[in-house]
């Protein structure tokens, strides 16, 4: 029999019930009347039969009396706007406006009816019928109003097509979620319960809805009430560790999804709050980084970058675009925007003036690897402040191409750096990797000797002022370093997102391999605030939380899909690919760090290198790649980054 029911509940047999727009202001308002009339007969008879009423002499029949009191009731409607609203929207508002009508017009012809009686001595109404017209009028009017809204909702939540949902978290914004969802005729989700950790103080039910412990027993029950999905809250995601707390759903293959920041709902906001609720969406893999949120020094900031000229190479990249997003914060003078990519740029620009239409940009079209062209920039813009992000960094690319590696990420920065002496910029912050630690790769290799090159630069430069009589500033030169960022252009991320679009399959490298992960608003944020820690020549490590394995990585952004893995999408795994190593390190063997201001970014104490000689290398490097030799070119990378062992590579026969 439940069976039976649950099959009607979910056939179209109402559906053309809940598509029904709203009645019209008079078609409710007549209704009120019809309600208020039968209202005053139920009144009549029960003053008459129950409390003893008698018709006295003088009283006006019972329809004239009736037709009285439903002028002055259609009046209060009137004066109240109790038509107004759409019924199954109705909210304590409403009701409100329903009591204050049938008072006013159940009191006033009383308050007559007791002046007429002091003067006259006679009665012409019942005050008896009058009262209790007050209290059943009142009760018909709500009611029927009550009836329309519980109507509504059920037939819309239990309608084709309406999915069952647990909200996980009972604070105020988890109640709120579950409230809405409950009132909005649009939404496609049903709640049917909450879900609290061990540790949560509440109560069995809350808004009519039970309360279940999450526990091993947790999947089992989602199984049985046939729920797929979890909300979690905002509040809730800030309280918990996602990795861990929310594995339990996603090793189940429940989806889990969250709704935008908003704590509270208020009755006489239906229509905005359904568009946020319409905007519930799955979590991101974003969100399943065991990482608290990072702070920075804005103070230091602001003096570092207000009022100066920066300029951020690479600019239109993921990397170098957030630097700017965040740099536009602090009322720079004007950021100049370096960029071989002319459609990114474009695009990022136009991008910018809607969000920092007030913040003065300089678009320009340049190559790091042309001297000339950056000098040009460099004479017109005068940049006091330099982020460096120009860079290739795909490894089994730059695998391929070594010539090219070595030309944008050392002579691009090389050109950078030597300009930035040359006019006298006060700081410059390099942009490396955790590639270039022990490199396996030729990316990896040639970030290492860019930061080689500007920490020995600055050294020579540091000496020299210290030798020199005259104080002359020397240009800052700050690295900072990093793992992968999620999101990147070309990163796992939204490769993956594309394989699982297309309905896979998914492939992975190695079943072992991982990585560290940081998303790009947190890597931007701390390259600002290393750059204010920095005196010169440090290279800065960022705390990368802990390493994530890729494939861990597939199985959730396929779960957060809504797909199983293995069943729905396969993974598959394909092998390392050239330069490629199962880990990233931070960190060489022989490096060790020191701690800085803020407990995220430590400072790497790497081996000092000559300028000299190093600058003697590094020159005949950059020759050899100008000649597209690309095995001498790779040993020269060897012979300056003696760490360089390459693996699953062509250049492996260097080695020996």
């Amino acid at each position: 029999m439940k069976k039976r029911f649950s099959e009607i509940k979910r056939s179209d047999i109402f559906t053309h019930v809940t598509n029904i727009t709203y009645l019209p202001k008079w078609g409710v308002l007549l209704i009120d009347l019809l309600l208020a009339l039968i209202a005053y007969m139920i009144s009549y008879l029960i003053s008459y039969n129950i409390a003893g009423a008698r018709i006295q002499d003088g009283v006006m029949p019972i329809w004239q009396q009736a037709g009285i009191l439903m002028v002055l009731q259609a009046l209060a409607f009137w004066v109240f706007h109790t038509y107004s609203g759409i019924l199954r929207f109705s909210t304590f508002v409403d009701a409100s406006k329903v009591v204050f009508a049938v008072f006013t017009a159940g009191l006033v012809p009383a308050i007559f009816n007791g002046a007429f009686r002091f003067v006259t001595n006679q009665s012409i109404l019942l005050n008896s019928v009058l009262y209790t017209y007050i209290f059943v009028c009142t009760v018909l009017l709500v009611c029927w109003r009550v009836a329309i809204k519980l109507s509504f909702e059920y037939m819309s939540h239990h309608g084709p097509g309406t999915l069952p949902v647990m909200i996980y978290g009972t604070q105020s914004a988890g109640l709120a979620i579950a409230k809405m969802l409950s009132s909005n005729m649009d939404s496609q989700y049903r709640p049917v319960g909450f879900i609290a950790d061990a540790d949560d103080n509440v109560s069995h039910e809350l808004l009519g809805l039970k309360v279940y412990v999450k526990d091993e027993n947790t999947p089992k029950l989602l199984e049985a009430k046939e729920v797929h999905d979890i909300i979690v809250s905002p509040m809730k995601m800030q309280q918990i560790t996602p990795a861990k707390d929310l594995a339990i759903f996603l090793d189940n293959d429940i989806r889990i999804l969250t709704t935008p920041y908003f704590s509270d709902f208020r009755d006489d906001e239906n229509e905005e709050m359904s568009k946020k609720i319409g905007s519930i969406e799955s979590i991101k893999v974003e969100d399943l980084l065991e990482r608290p949120v990072i702070h920075i020094n804005t103070d230091n900031v602001h003096q570092v970058i207000t009022d100066k000229v920066v300029m951020v190479t690479g600019a239109a990249g993921s990397i170098g675009s957030e630097i700017v997003r965040q740099v536009s914060k602090y009322q720079p003078r004007l950021i100049v925007l370096a960029e071989i990519a002319e459609s990114p740029l474009h695009d990022m620009s136009l991008d910018l003036s809607k969000e920092f239409p007030k913040q003065p940009y300089a678009r320009v079209i340049t190559d790091v690897r042309n001297k000339g062209m950056l000098r040009e920039v460099f004479e017109e813009y005068h940049p006091q402040i330099i982020f460096h992000a120009a860079a290739y960094k795909h490894v089994p690319l730059m695998e391929e191409y070594p010539t090219q590696a070595i030309l944008a990420n050392v002579l691009g920065t090389k050109n950078v750096a030597d300009l930035a002496v040359e006019f006298k910029v006060e700081r410059f912050v390099m942009i490396s990797t955790d590639k270039a630690v022990n490199p396996t790769n030729v990316m990896g290799a040639s970030k290492r000797i860019a930061e080689i090159y500007v920490q020995s630069l600055f050294r020579k430069l540091s000496k020299q002022a210290a030798e020199s009589k005259d104080q002359v500033p020397v240009t800052k030169f700050i690295t900072t370093r990093f793992g992968n960022v999620l999101g990147s252009n070309g990163s796992v991320v939204p490769f993956f997102k594309k394989q699982i679009a297309a309905g896979g399959p998914v492939t992975v490298t190695h079943p072992d391999i991982i990585r560290y992960f940081m998303t790009i608003p947190e890597a931007s944020c701390l390259v600002l605030e290393a750059s204010t820690l920095g005196q010169g020549g440090e290279i800065f490590c960022f705390d990368m939380g802990e390493p994530v394995k890729i494939a861990d990585l597939a199985k959730n952004m396929i779960r957060l899909a809504g797909f199983r893995p293995g069943k729905d999408i396969k993974i598959v795994y394909t092998g390392l690919r050239p330069g490629e190593k199962l880990y990233e390190e931070l960190l060489n063997q022989k490096e060790y760090t020191l701690p800085t201001a803020n407990e995220k970014i430590m400072v790497a104490n790497v081996r000092e290198n000559d300028y000299d000689t190093m600058a003697k290398l590094i020159d005949e490097l950059i020759t050899s790649a100008q000649k597209g030799l690309t095995f001498p070119s790779v040993k020269l990378m060897k012979q300056i980054v003696p760490e360089f062992q390459s693996r699953n590579s062509i250049y492996e026969q260097l080695d020996k």
